[in-house]
């Protein structure tokens, strides 16, 4: 009869190669090594591309054992499967001083140029929050890693589909040259999905700049663009209705109070874009950028907005009300909004009508988010409307600022209205109210 052992050894031996792989999927890499050595069918499991087609590689500013490790980790792996690579993620974790980003050019130097020569795949890749533009970059160091990450691109561009450089802060022209390399081999792109807000420099014009129009004019098949408003102009609206209107689903824009955004933008190029492209979506995320006069020259009503996002990152001024924006502004996309994010610090006006108001009147509107001065009251009149199908959301996120420390009272009514409307909340509603002193 056969022992225990010998079953069990049995039975793992004769494991399908699919029940295997899986197996491997969940080890990491020094347990995959270590599993290799089993036998042959694990050592050739090992080698299943399957495993190896996603990669996060982290390079750690301020050194460690650990940190080594994973760098050591990071060169074992490009150099043994990186051909098999379809997904890459590049990480910098606290860049804190000019030797750091030294070894790192290098270290990408090597990595860049062995998987522009192995891998033939490659159909993401993402590296943010380079921030090329801080003092830790001597020039000599950036302008060889901008060169050489062109040229990566270039060699990837057949087949490369996403590109993440959000917060990379180039300047213009190494900004151009980088985008330029997407399309050196056929002179045109079809990459579909591109991200680079915060891409250029704090405070350039590039709405002005001709380089950057004849740039994203090679850009044919863009489906989704996120990028910054100082992007934004006549120009660009037009080169994106010529050459991607076909499959232009979403664009995502960034305007920040540092950006510049005085630039005039006609409604009727936002309408011939819609026009052209009907699958459009346009989701704005605004940071401290909430005077109504400054939204209404941006947030023109031939533009199909999906999402709006207003932060002013708990900046208080006098001089800013929000009322015009609640009853005036965004009522104009009453239809079509179905995204509402409203960070606000509004201790000087009472905004509960005006908020709910619009709320009622947005047929579409699904998500809601709302950080500001309320009254509890307001999250029990939603509620109520909602029970009684006025609206449609099915996310309601609210934290209700109160000028003092103690929300005893505040929490007390929350608890109540819970109660209240819990069979409401429990089978239709992602849920979650608090209260948060502002003091």
């Amino acid at each position: 009869m056969e022992d225990d052992s010998e079953s069990e050894q049995s039975s793992w031996a004769h494991l399908p190669d699919v029940c295997l792989r899986r197996v491997f999927h969940w080890l990491d890499d020094r347990d995959r090594s270590q599993a290799a050595l089993v036998c042959k069918k694990w050592n050739w499991a090992m080698y299943s591309g399957s495993l190896w087609k996603s990669r996060t590689i982290t390079f750690y500013g301020r050194p460690s054992r650990a940190h080594i490790l994973e760098f050591q980790s990071a060169w074992w792996y490009v150099m043994k499967f990186g051909k098999y690579l379809e997904h890459l993620e590049i990480k910098l974790s606290n860049p804190y001083n000019t030797a750091f980003t030294q070894k790192f050019e290098v270290t990408m130097r090597g990595l860049l140029s062995h998987l522009g020569k192995c891998n033939h795949r490659l159909i993401s890749l993402s590296m943010k929050y380079l921030e090329l533009d801080r003092s830790i970059w001597k020039d000599m160091v950036r302008t060889r890693f901008i060169k050489n990450l062109a040229t990566f691109l270039n060699k990837m561009s057949k087949h490369l589909d996403y590109l993440n450089l959000k917060g990379a802060r180039v300047t213009l022209e190494d900004g151009c040259e980088l985008l330029n390399s997407l399309t050196c081999l056929t002179n045109n792109s079809f990459i579909s999905d591109i991200n680079i807000e915060d891409f250029f420099s704090l405070r350039l014009p590039v709405y002005s700049s001709t380089l950057f129009h004849q740039t994203m004019s090679k850009f044919h098949g863009l489906v989704i663009l996120t990028f910054n408003y100082n992007c934004i102009s006549d120009e660009l609206l037009d080169v994106l209705r010529e050459n991607s209107a076909h499959s232009l689903c979403t664009l995502n824009i960034k305007c920040h109070i540092h950006d510049p955004h005085g630039q005039v933008v006609w409604g009727m190029s936002w309408a011939n874009l819609a026009k052209r492209a009907p699958k459009l979506n346009v989701n704005f995320f605004f940071e401290k950028v909430m005077k109504h006069d400054h939204l209404a020259r941006i947030l023109l009503v031939e533009i199909p907005v999906r999402s709006i996002s207003l932060r002013c990152c708990y900046f208080s001024d006098p001089d800013w009300t929000m009322r015009p924006t609640l009853t005036n502004l965004l009522p104009a996309y009453q239809h079509i909004l179905q995204k509402l994010t409203l960070e606000l610090n509004n201790d000087h006006e009472l905004l509960d009508d005006e908020l709910l108001q619009l709320i009622l009147s947005c047929k579409r509107l699904l998500f809601l988010k709302v950080w500001a001065f309320l009254s509890v009251t307001f999250v029990e009149r939603l509620l109520q409307n909602r029970a009684e199908r006025k609206c449609i959301l099915t996310t309601i996120k609210v934290r209700i600022y109160t000028a003092g420390q103690e929300t005893r009272e505040e929490d007390r009514l929350l608890r109540r209205i819970y109660r209240k409307f819990k069979y409401l909340i429990d089978s239709e509603l992602n849920y979650f109210v608090i209260t948060y002193p502002m003091v």
